[in-house]
């Protein structure tokens, strides 16, 4: 029993000792509370994780006196979950390089907080500033100290962010049980050379002090290898390290395995060796990818993750919702139909964007629809044509709707229009270029409902259409 409890204190020891760095937000490093978390920023990460036109924009993250170009030079990302409800902070203290000598000066952006079940790509909508930091500082630090709650050096208390305030501690944060948070860790100051800087990451708050071991959810730190990673098709390289898990460097085997149906079936072992500690995925090769790693102690640790690319959308049809097959009132309600399975949202002319695919109100003639992954993986402008028609014509000569045709048939290849009485009587086959005038052998025909239907060739070039081949309008005198 106590040579178990004393590997056991060994990995925990390994675990909160040894330097961990994740440069990227879609591999944040899953960590908890029950020891403190040694952090380093070596470098630029594999990714742009901001959107640099928006990210300076962005709440406390506005850049202020710093260059934009050094907001993601030197980065850490961690990623936690409330284990209880309750108040949790935290403590970012610089500490000495190897020269005895603190250069850093550390700040911080807090994200969330976020839903496993909400099916949201975190890193997505925070790159792109959909959703805004809820706690940040990168005010001029004096005490080596940042974080949330209460400043250990000078006991000053969090506070809103408040730019030149100079305190470097924001108000604690109230966090509910199963929620999700990414914590982002930069040095603005002097993370111009890429240096490796270190830190140390203590969590603290009320919730900590009653259940240090459970204020944080540490079996997501089981989940060493991260969250699920959606990301796109050409983006740089994943790196997934076993070297964050439980057991740290004390590695006797690892082995990495590939399910690509992600079935339950790892059909493939992509390496084996005490050395494997890293594999990298490249894009397109969705799937899910396992890691287990037997340790120098004899236990064994596992974790798997699930990766899934995804490229710019492709609009495979328009369809016109007919009011014969549908509920919908409108004639002119259109259904986008995208290949592909991510996320995506739709807007039509310059318009407000949607989840849902059928707009309805859409004006006959040629219209664009854009069509954005929310998983940024690319946006889709296209034309469309509505093929429509008035509703109704008063042909008296007065200048205003006195001929009736179909919009948009400019457009189409040999259109050809049939016109019909009520009681389904061919009345005129309509020159496309002049419409109908109301009459019938050059006798005008009385206000009552008359039916149409256009014919033409479906080899319309450059422009999608949203086909309505059969309605019925109104002759009005």
């Amino acid at each position: 029993m106590r040579a178990l409890f004393s590997a056991i204190c060994l990995l925990l020891f390994s675990f909160a000792a040894s330097a961990q760095n994740s440069p990227d937000c879609r591999t944040a490093i899953p960590v908890c509370a029950d020891a403190p978390i040694l952090g380093t920023t070596d470098g630029s990460g594999d990714i742009d994780d901001f959107d640099p036109e928006v990210i300076t924009q962005t709440g406390c993250l506005e850049k202020g006196s710093n260059s934009s170009a050094n907001i993601e030079h030197n980065t850490g990302w961690y990623v936690f979950r409330a284990g209880t409800d309750g108040q949790i902070g935290f403590d970012i203290e610089a500490l000495p390089g190897p020269t005895g000598v603190i250069t850093a000066e550390w700040d911080f952006a807090l994200y969330g907080p976020f839903d496993e079940t909400s099916g949201q790509t975190f890193c997505t909508i925070i790159g792109d500033g959909t959703v805004q930091p809820i706690r940040c500082n990168y005010e001029t630090n004096d005490t080596y100290f940042t974080g949330i709650g209460v400043n250990p050096v000078d006991g000053r208390e969090g506070a809103p962010f408040v730019k030149q305030s100079q305190n470097t501690y924001d108000e604690w944060l109230d966090v509910t049980a199963g929620e999700v948070y990414y914590l982002y860790i930069n040095n603005y100051l002097t993370n111009f050379d890429g240096d490796p800087e270190t830190f140390e990451l203590t969590f603290t708050g009320s919730s900590v002090d009653a259940d240090q071991d459970n204020a944080l959810d540490c079996t997501l730190r089981d989940e060493f290898l991260g969250l699920d990673i959606v990301a796109c098709i050409g983006d740089p390289d994943i790196v997934l390290s076993a070297l964050r898990s439980p057991v740290g460097p004390n590695i006797a085997n690892i082995t990495w395995e590939y399910d690509a149906d992600d079935d339950g079936t790892y059909e493939t072992i992509l390496a084996t060796g005490a050395g494997q500690t890293e594999w990298t995925v490249s894009s397109p090769n969705s799937g899910r990818y396992r890691v287990t790693i037997e340790s120098t102690f004899g236990n064994t640790v596992a974790d798997d993750i699930l990766i899934t690319f995804h490229g710019e959308p492709v609009l495979a049809d328009t369809i016109l919702i007919d009011l014969e097959t549908s509920d919908i009132s409108d004639p002119y309600s259109v259904e986008f139909v995208v290949e592909g399975t991510s996320d995506y949202e739709y807007a039509i002319n310059g318009g407000e964007f949607q989840d849902e695919a059928i707009f309805t109100d859409v004006p006959p003639g040629l219209n664009q629809v854009t069509i954005n992954d929310k998983n940024g993986c690319g946006t889709l402008e296209a034309d469309f044509l509505v093929v429509g028609y008035p509703k109704f014509f008063t042909p008296n000569g007065d200048g205003v709707h006195d001929n009736w045709n179909v919009y948009g048939i400019e457009r189409l290849t040999d259109p050809v229009i049939y016109i019909f009485d009520r009681f389904g009587k061919l009345l005129k086959e309509l020159d496309p270029t002049l419409g109908w005038d109301g009459t019938f052998n050059g006798r005008d025909l009385p206000s009552s409902d008359y039916w149409f239907r256009l014919d033409y060739d479906q080899d319309e070039t450059g422009v999608l259409v949203a086909r309505s081949v059969r309605r019925h309008f109104s002759l009005v005198r």
